[in-house]
This record gives C-alpha cells, sequence and structure tokens, in this order.
C-alpha cells in the first residue's frame, strides 16, 4: 500500500502534518516503510489536480488534517481512499495507522486557501 500525507517541512519521519492538504509544501510518501518527502509540484492547482495528481503517483490512501467534500470525490472516484483529521508527525501517523489507532473525522480547516 502506497500512502501519500501533506506535511510543512522536508523532514522525514519527523516532518508534520499540514493544515490544508492542497497548500501543503510538501507531500510525504510512504512504501514499504520507506518515507520520501517532496515538494509540492501543485502549489497552484484547480480542482481535481492534485488527486490525478495522487493516482499517477499510484497512492492507496490520503491521509489528511483538512480536506474538502469535493477533493474527497475526485479521490473517490480514483479509487483513493481518504482518512481526515489526523495530526502530528508522519512517525505519530504511521503509527496509529499501524495500531489502527487512526479514525476518520472531520476537520475544519482554520486557513482558507481557495480562489477558484
Amino acid at each position: 500500500m502506497k500512502i501519500a500525507i501533506p506535511v510543512l517541512e522536508n523532514k522525514g519521519a519527523d516532518s508534520p502534518i499540514s493544515e490544508h492538504f492542497g497548500h501543503a509544501p510538501f507531500f510525504a510518501f510512504i512504501q514499504d516503510d520507506t518515507i520520501n518527502v517532496i515538494e509540492n509540484p501543485l502549489a497552484d492547482h484547480g480542482p481535481g489536480d492534485i488527486p490525478q495528481y495522487m493516482a499517477q503517483q499510484k497512492v492507496d490512501l490520503l491521509v489528511a488534517r483538512g480536506i474538502g467534500g469535493r477533493a474527497i470525490d475526485f479521490f473517490n472516484r480514483l479509487g483513493i481512499n481518504v482518512i481526515r483529521g489526523a495530526s502530528g508527525t508522519v512517525a505519530e501517523i504511521l503509527s496509529a495507522l499501524k495500531n489502527n489507532n487512526l479514525v476518520d473525522s472531520n476537520y475544519q480547516v482554520k486557513e482558507k486557501f481557495h480562489l477558484h
């Protein structure tokens, strides 16, 4: 399974999750216990662009803090599961996921970014 987490910094397992998935400066991709953090190539994006990018990266699960319903619909149509409301670092999130303690919950993003 390939997991994506939008993060604020490029600190590997210590990267903290971003408030809003689409405007994260980086994405952490996790597969087979390997963490690869890359710069967000779609900082300026339109609706559906990031879900399409994640599908191209063969992501199975997106773990986010804040994400809108429209984006979730795009991810679901592409066969990518979404868990909302996560907090902490990549390591903490992966530990919670491994121990079945990561629960999907609604999280209201405090900052508004969208102009589209």
